[in-house]
């Protein structure tokens, strides 16, 4: 399939690897891209992590996004930029694969992922055994060939609400077709957890101006997104119901609690921690 390990695949080379325990690798940013947001970024730590629990399971299972506990959000990256990822596995069997990560550029830190859990699903619903191993192959010698993301196509996000502290609301058009869905996956297309996450940190930065702004003439910045679920697979051509609403606010953080419905059934949530920019 035309796109597949190009359209949504950010590790380029695996570096180290100790089985079943660690993984270590790099994805550069491709330069001609207009941005890479913080949630491809851990997705690109979560992609390495799935390489090393498929690899313990002889390329059998594979895990798909579902718990996150915790994920720090440090610093911003840019094109161009490489990515180093490390993953350390807790526990991998058929049922999950537990891992913390994180990433750097130039060994500052971008991204801290704690307590992750990715549920188990059989690859050979999802992808193509053979052509997993071989792109493992690939990634454990010479390396992919850089560049080949050609960035993601914006969702649509139709917004209604979030006046006088009231929450905001937004429709996500998922696409009937899309370039990622050629990686995630060949077999069983769904919307990557990652683009959903994106969506609700756009969501919340959209609320932003209509939450007390911090004192001594600061703003509102992303710090951290916890107790983060994904319930759900989304496929192609539904429709995502989003709120965003205000939990608490003080003069040192503020908290929007982030849910994600499809009909009533609640598809994701998580909580954003907001804190005032530190102006050098």
């Amino acid at each position: 399939m035309g796109g597949h390990f190009s359209a949504f695949s950010f590790v380029d080379r695996i570096t180290w690897l100790e089985p079943g325990r660690q993984i270590r690798g790099s994805y550069r940013i491709p330069s001609g891209i207009k941005a890479f947001p913080v949630a491809l970024v851990a997705e690109a730590v979560g992609q390495l992590a799935a390489w090393a629990a498929m690899c313990a399971l002889d390329f059998k299972s594979r895990p798909v996004a579902g718990l996150a506990g915790s994920i720090d959000l440090l610093s911003e990256v840019s094109p161009g930029q490489e990515l180093e990822l490390a993953a350390d596995l807790e526990s991998v069997d058929e049922e999950a694969a537990e891992y913390h990560g994180s990433a750097r550029v130039n060994g500052v830190p971008v991204i801290q992922l704690r307590h992750c859990v990715g549920p188990m699903v059989p690859i050979e619903q999802f992808d193509d055994p053979q052509a997993l191993r071989e792109r493992y192959a690939l990634l454990r010698g010479a390396g992919a060939t850089p560049e080949a993301f050609g960035g993601i196509p914006p969702l649509a996000l139709d917004r209604t609400g979030g006046e006088n502290g009231q929450p905001l609301h937004a429709i996500l058009h998922v696409p009937q077709d899309a370039p990622f869905f050629a990686d995630h996956f060949p077999r069983h297309q769904v919307l990557p957890g990652a683009l959903l996450m994106n969506s609700n940190l756009e969501l919340v930065l959209d609320l932003l101006p209509r939450i007390p702004a911090p004192p001594g003439g600061s703003r509102w910045i992303l710090r951290e997104i916890s107790d983060m679920k994904l319930r759900a697979f989304t496929k192609p051509g539904e429709r995502l119901e989003i709120q965003a609403s205000l939990d608490e606010v003080s003069a040192e953080t503020a908290v929007v609690n982030v849910e994600t419905r499809k009909g009533k059934r609640l598809v994701g949530s998580c909580r954003v921690k907001l804190v005032p920019e530190r102006r050098s």
